[in-house]
Formats: C-alpha cells, structure tokens, sequence
C-alpha cells in the first residue's frame, strides 16, 4: 500500500514540476529500464541464493529510498532530476525484488497449491492498489505530498519485520559454479521450447508493453480531458484497483480448476478494446467503470499469465523463468511509457489510452492468427 502511496504522489509531483506527460513517460521509464536490463541477470542470481535474505536486503534498500524522497520534498529542494536518479536506483532494485517474490510463492505454498497461492498473492497486492492511492489523494489533499513519502518509507518496517518473522523448513537455493550467461541461456532455452509459455510470452510482450502504462496516461488523462486534480486521478486508479481485486477473488474461486486459458485469450484482447474504446469517453462516471473493466482484464491476464510460466517447470529453474515473466511485466514499461507520454504531447491526453489500444490489437490479432492451431487448443482448454 505504501509503495502505490509513492508512486501516485510521485507522478503527480512529476507532472506539477514540468507540466509534460512525456516527463512522466520518462520517468516510469527510468524506474522499469534496469529491469529490461537486469532482471535475467538477477533471475540466474535468485536461483543460487535463498530468497528471503535477498527479499530483506531489497526491502531495507527500498527503505532509504524512501526516506530520501521524503526529505527532499519536506525541505522542497526536490528537482526532476533527482526524481529520475532515485528512480533509476528503485529500478535496479526492483529488479531483483520482484523476480524473488514471484519464484518465493511457490517455496512458500507449494506446488499443490500454487495457483491458489498466486490469486491469494494477487488478492492482497489489488487491495493495496485501491487503498494506496486513495488514500495517497487524501493525504495530498489534506496534508502534503512529502507526507506520503513518509507513509511509503515507514511501511517498508512492516514488510522487513514480515520477512523476519518467516522461518522456512527447506531452503530452496542451488549453488552453481556456472557462468550467469550460461544459466541464462538455459532458462531460456526451455522457455522457447515449450509452445504454451513461449505464446503466453508473445502475448504479455505485447499487452504488457502497450497496455499496462496506467500511471503514465491516468494524471494527463485525468487533468486534460476530465479537467480535474489529484483526488480524480488517484480515484481512477483505486476503479482499476477494484477492477483487479474482483478479478483475483474471481481466479482465487477458480484456481482449483487450473489454468482458463480461453479466459486468458478473452482479457487479453479485451483490455486492448477497452482502451481503444477510451477515445469516446469524456465523463468522470464512464470512465470509472471502463477503469473497473480495465483493472479487472489486467489482472486475469496476469494471474494466468503468472500461473502459466509456473505451472509444472523445474525447481532449479523457476527463478531464472520468473525472470523472463518480471522482464515481460515490468521491463518492456519503458517503451510504453515513452511512448504514450509522447503521443499524448504531439496529440492530447485523449489519445494516451486509445493509441496503445489500437496498436496493441494491430500485434496480437496477427499473433493469433500466426498460432492459430495452439489457440485452438487454448478455446477448447
């Protein structure tokens, strides 16, 4: 919750500052490009050390960033550049966070109950993401941005004592005196030579680098064509929040059943729709629910997406998979982000939503067809 805190009070700093939405482009660039670079990297890393002690040295790092940030705004010394700096700093350690989250699940639940462990995981993160930045608008509205920084920096104190507390029976960690190069290759390798994981990936390649850049395009989108502030924005993305959050109940219920890869093909383009849709709408009223039926598409498209890189693959190499899954998530947001924040300073911020919608439908239809047979199989699963 702390972290959705920071990051609405952090882009509508950003866009108070320099009044550009390719700035916040830039800036939601800057904090995911260590992950395009990185994350594989830290995905062989994860595989040979145990998660927990990395989870605590990423935490506690995260913690000073926080504090940082909260005296920078206090004494209003913060310039834009220094937003961009720390960015790139969280960036690096993201990284390495949330790939050992992901892979942590399983050590944590177990395979019998993974599925169930990713729509529990998921449930909780969709609560922080409506609570966060609603509660991120009214402490902007009634106290001050440099508070919420503050919030942020003191929640980390509650995930550190979170991973102290967790006394693991068997850890999971592989010593190998490999090259990371040659690790990697192999978590590749077997990424590319399995046809369900290698479509899921195509997809998220696409869905998540064009259609995931909310943070960016919400403030503009909010500011320019609903003409309203923080509290409007910060309510649009608690709707996606909301939208999530019944969708993870949804696959919590349903985890039992396994992977829904019909439904996974459904949210996929459905999200893309939605945006694309978004061209037409001008209203506080409809725009919230469309923002409910874009969180809720999103996460289902995650949580499958989440389960079917997972699902059945090697102990030994689930780090370094989960890697490839951050990196599709997370790291391909820079181009997104530059490139809504871009569209919408030549065009307006009507057109940040409907130009990643449309141009994500121009890749995944191809891609469908292209994979015709394996999609075949997925609507009849």
């Amino acid at each position: 919750m702390g972290t959705w805190v920071q990051r609405t009070a952090q882009t509508w700093l950003v866009y108070e500052l320099t009044k550009s939405a390719f700035l916040v482009g830039l800036l939601s660039a800057c904090q995911f490009a260590p992950i395009l670079l990185l994350t594989l990297v830290a995905g062989s890393l994860i595989d040979r050390y145990p998660k927990r002690r990395i989870l605590i040295i990423t935490q506690a790092g995260f913690l000073l960033l926080g504090a940082l940030m909260t005296a920078l705004v206090f004494f209003k010394v913060v310039q834009y550049w220094h937003i961009l700096v720390i960015a790139l700093i969280y960036g690096t350690l993201q990284s390495i966070d949330t790939p050992t989250r992901q892979s942590f699940v399983v050590e944590l639940v177990g395979q019998k109950d993974l599925i169930n462990g990713i729509s529990l995981n998921s449930t909780i993160y969709n609560l922080a993401k409506i609570a966060g930045p609603a509660l991120a608008g009214l402490l902007m509205a009634h106290f001050s941005i440099a508070f919420c920084f503050f919030v942020n920096t003191l929640s980390y104190l509650a995930v550190l004592l979170g991973l102290f507390l967790i006394h693991q029976v068997n850890v999971v960690a592989t010593p190998s005196k490999k090259h990371l190069l040659s690790d990697i290759k192999v978590g590749l390798a077997y990424i590319w030579h399995q046809p369900n994981i290698r479509l899921s990936a195509a997809l998220m390649l696409i869905i998540c680098t064009l259609n995931y850049n909310n943070n960016v395009i919400i403030p503009i989108f909010a500011k320019t064509v609903l003409h309203a502030g923080a509290q409007t924005y910060a309510n649009l993305l608690s709707a996606t929040g909301a939208g999530s959050l019944v969708a993870a109940f949804l696959m919590s219920y349903l985890a039992q059943l396994g992977l829904h890869r019909r439904f996974y093909l459904i949210v996929g383009v459905g999200t893309a729709v939605l945006q694309a849709a978004l061209i037409v709408v001008h209203t506080f009223g409809l725009a919230m629910v469309v923002m409910v039926a874009i969180g809720f598409c999103n996460m289902i498209f995650l949580n499958q997406s989440n389960a079917a890189f997972q699902f059945d693959i090697p102990t030994e190499l689930r780090g370094r998979i989960m890697s490839v899954y951050v990196l599709l998530t997370q790291g391909t947001t820079p181009i997104g982000s530059l490139y809504a924040g871009g569209v919408m300073d030549l065009a307006s911020g009507l057109w940040g939503f409907p130009a990643c919608g449309f141009v994500a439908l121009l890749f995944v239809i191809p891609l469908l067809i292209h994979n015709r047979q394996l999609v075949h199989q997925w609507w009849q699963n």
